[in-house]
């Protein structure tokens, strides 16, 4: 049988814990008769499942015939992109010939005979969501790992001025915290401010035991400290599931605790190759010295964390915060700190 976890980014695997409170709050929002917002922006670390969640929705969308779901490249002229897969549309084509869009000078389609001839891409657009409208479909746009650019600028203004011709246009974009701060902060882009943003946090522990539990065949007790190994991060659940699959032997009375300080070597580099080396680099240097102070102990205190690294109270609480919403370190009870990442204190170790 082949291996049911999967270490591949953005790939949906065989065992996928699916948000679900999340994913219901988004698509029964977009479905709704007169959706308060038509945009969410989608927070997360590397490997939290932003790429696996997005694919989800669209997934689900794309199965209703009401909906157009389309995927968008950040690094591209995405209004262009938006426009050329808007027109080649095979239920929708015929339909803006019909209605005479002639895009032929945006190099799309061919003349249309007395078609209206249309030259700017915001225009065409425009007036293809017309046509969309009339035909009571909606069009969901999906922009993954989002970075701040000049193409995301124009899409975005443009976007709001679609909105406000109450175009069936709606929006998801994902990123890093850093990325998608940077976009909201961006002061030609007010209306992103005030998208609703959606954290990824941790996968329920109790569902990453039911899994592993359910494949492996394991008890409860063996199955729970499987998943405590993940501390609920989605890329070590898969990561952990798919070297125990690789490992176990084929006998009922298997010792999971053994089989896994067996593969820690290995689920340690993984990490490490896959995301840590990267989540790493990211890092400004004063906030690799309080991961550093942290990854000494299970949890510390915020007054021994400042001290030790020599901050005043306010300057700590800036890098404190940003390595919070980063999603790698997170308060546990009042006035102490944690990593949140499993097993990135042993790569900190290795590395200072």
């Amino acid at each position: 049988m082949q291996n049911p976890f999967t270490i591949s980014f953005g790939k949906k695997p065989e065992q996928y814990i699916s948000r679900i409170s999340i994913t219901q709050e988004i698509t029964e929002m977009f479905n709704s008769e007169r959706p308060s917002t038509q945009a969410y922006m989608v927070v997360g670390v590397r490997g939290a499942g932003k790429t696996v969640m997005l694919s989800n929705i669209s997934k689900e969308l794309r199965e209703d015939a009401d909906w157009i779901v389309m995927e968008l490249n950040p690094t591209r002229d995405i209004l262009e992109s938006f426009a050329a897969k808007l027109y080649a549309l095979p239920e929708m084509n015929r339909l803006f010939i019909d209605a005479k869009l002639d895009l032929s000078l945006l190099g799309m389609g061919v003349t249309i005979e007395k078609g209206v001839k249309i030259s700017d891409v915001e225009q065409a657009i425009s007036s293809m969501m017309e046509v969309i409208k009339k035909k009571k479909k909606r069009v969901l746009v999906t922009i993954d790992e989002v970075t701040i650019n000049q193409y995301v600028r124009e899409f975005a203004s443009a976007f709001q001025i679609f909105i406000r011709s109450e175009y069936p246009l709606f929006l998801i974009m994902t990123g890093l915290y850093e990325n998608i701060n940077s976009i909201q902060n961006d002061k030609s882009l007010t209306f992103l401010y005030r998208t609703p943003k959606v954290v990824l946090e941790a996968l329920n522990i109790s569902a990453i035991t039911g899994t592993y539990k359910r494949v492996f065949k394991a008890t409860e007790e063996d199955a729970r400290y499987m998943a405590g190994l993940t501390k609920g991060y989605p890329f070590a659940f898969q990561v952990l599931g798919y070297l125990v699959w690789k490992r176990r032997e084929k006998k009922a009375d298997i010792d999971y605790r053994s089989l896994c300080e067996t593969i820690m070597p290995e689920y340690d580099q993984m990490l490490q190759e896959y995301v840590y080396e990267k989540i790493w680099d990211e890092l400004s240097v004063k906030e690799r010295q309080v991961v550093e102070k942290l990854s000494g102990a299970e949890a510390m205190k915020v007054k021994d964390i400042r001290d030790s690294i020599g901050y005043d109270s306010n300057t700590f609480t800036v890098y404190r915060n940003r390595l919070i919403k980063k999603g790698i370190v997170e308060s546990v009870g009042y006035g102490m700190l944690s990593i949140t990442l499993p097993r990135f204190d042993v790569f900190v170790q290795g590395i200072i």
